[in-house]
């Protein structure tokens, strides 16, 4: 991985990573003071938020956030029916402000842009959609700056504010977290899908040597999904990959993410029943359902403590169709699940060192000699115990228990929004 790290380092398009700059060359201090909004859009909904910051003493003094869902016409219909959307419930929100939060006199309300799609982000406030995903089909946005958009339907619907910062979730997450910590230098995002960014140096980043940004630091974004250089495939990932809407890419976030984890284990079932009688003499129709198998139930599968796995057995009949399965059954179930977690895990974990040994080699020996802190936000890290011990297992066994004692691996829920309003803050245009 630090490979492709370097390769997407020194030319757009010469690794398996983009390392996507993000611009953000200040981050938040604490000494931020002020009335500071964000806007986070990332899938079927879009969340807004306020939040009241009082400097190092007061740190944040209140937030108050909303979360407006987003109609399918609106999510297939044009850049203006979409941004109008938004910046009428942002409009509506911002029309709730109370005596709780003060806008300094003279001062312009800030927004910071949390945008969870693929774009080409040429400064910290401006960025061109490359292409909607999470099923988005929204027409005449591809190659425009979504600032822009969002700007001109700020000022169609009368709001009288600007986007200072516009970021991916996961550079959200890392801004967030190391208001708190100081020593937090890597974000990792484990929910339906998977990314991670750090902070780099800036004289270390060849393709942005044309900048002449001199000695500092900024977060890439290193849309670690797309690696597969090396991984262990099985016949069942290259089978689920051969058949998803994007044959061939996000390959690493296909083994780790929330979003593939059942798909792999059923696929694993499908196979054992076929060629055994794991279920029985007859094969259950609902296990050939792509997806039917969702990560809450492995999870839930393996919480289970009970002699007879009696959860173990309500999920394979309720979702699959397994009418009676032995006990046997339930725990060759389990194992399996185990199996593709620990994997999962160990593999995000790798990811994770990869990134930490690149790090430490870049600073010639300033990152293992040190605290340095990882902060993780997504539900399945949050909600999965044993996902997340594996994942922990990893980086201690690849470290050594005398390096990975340097490394704390904290969790930070739901920082991007918080994050992208202090990112608006450290780059308000009204200082």
């Amino acid at each position: 991985m630090a490979v492709e790290m370097r390769a997407g380092l020194a030319a757009d398009g010469a690794g398996e990573l983009k390392m996507i700059p993000s611009h953000v060359y200040s981050l938040p201090t604490g000494n931020e003071t002020g009335l500071f909004y964000a806007l986070d859009l990332g899938g079927t909904n879009f969340r807004v938020l306020r939040v009241q910051l009082g400097g190092k003493d007061k740190r944040i003094i209140d937030t108050e956030f909303e979360q407006v869902s987003i109609p399918n016409e609106i999510m297939h219909g044009t850049t203006e029916d979409l941004f109008d959307f938004i910046a009428s419930g942002l409009s509506r929100f911002v029309a709730t402000e109370s005596d709780k939060f003060h806008l300094p006199q003279g001062r312009k309300r800030e927004i910071g842009f949390t945008f969870s799609f693929p774009v080409n982000q040429t400064s910290i406030d401006s960025g061109i959609l490359i292409k909607w995903t999470k099923g988005f089909a929204v027409s005449g946005t591809a190659g425009k700056d979504v600032v822009a958009c969002l700007n001109a339907a700020m000022e169609r619907k009368g709001l009288d504010m600007r986007v200072s910062a516009l970021v991916n979730d996961t550079v959200g997450a890392l801004a967030g977290a190391h208001y708190w910590d100081d020593d937090v230098m890597v974000a990792v995002i484990l929910g339906t899908g998977t990314n991670a960014c750090y902070i780099q140096r800036t004289e270390a980043i060849p393709k942005l040597q044309h900048l002449v940004l001199g000695t500092g630091n900024t977060i890439i974004n290193t849309e670690w999904g797309a690696f597969s250089d090396g991984l262990p495939l099985t016949e069942f990932d290259r089978e689920m990959d051969d058949e998803s809407i994007n044959p061939g890419e996000q390959i690493f976030e296909k083994m780790i993410s929330g979003m593939y984890l059942g798909e792999i284990v059923r696929r694993v079932l499908v196979k054992m029943a076929e060629v055994s009688d794991l279920f029985g003499h007859s094969f259950p129709k609902k296990l050939a359902e792509p997806f039917v198998l969702r990560t809450p139930h492995l999870c839930a599968m393996q919480q289970d403590n009970s002699d007879n796995l009696g959860e173990v057995e309500s999920i394979l009949c309720d979702v699959i169709g397994v009418s009676q399965a032995s006990l046997e059954a339930r725990r060759v179930a389990v194992e399996v699940a185990d199996c593709i977690i620990r994997r999962g895990g160990r593999l995000a974990g790798a990811g994770i060192v990869g990134i930490l040994e690149k790090m430490e080699n870049d600073s010639k020996g300033k990152i293992f000699g040190r605290r340095t802190a990882v902060a993780m936000d997504g539900r399945l890290y949050e909600n999965y115990p044993q996902y997340r011990r594996y994942m922990k297992e990893a980086v201690v066994e690849l470290l050594g228990p005398e390096l990975s004692n340097h490394i704390v691996i904290e969790h930070t829920k739901d920082g991007s929004g918080i994050g992208a309003a202090l990112l608006a803050a450290a780059n308000s245009k009204c200082v």
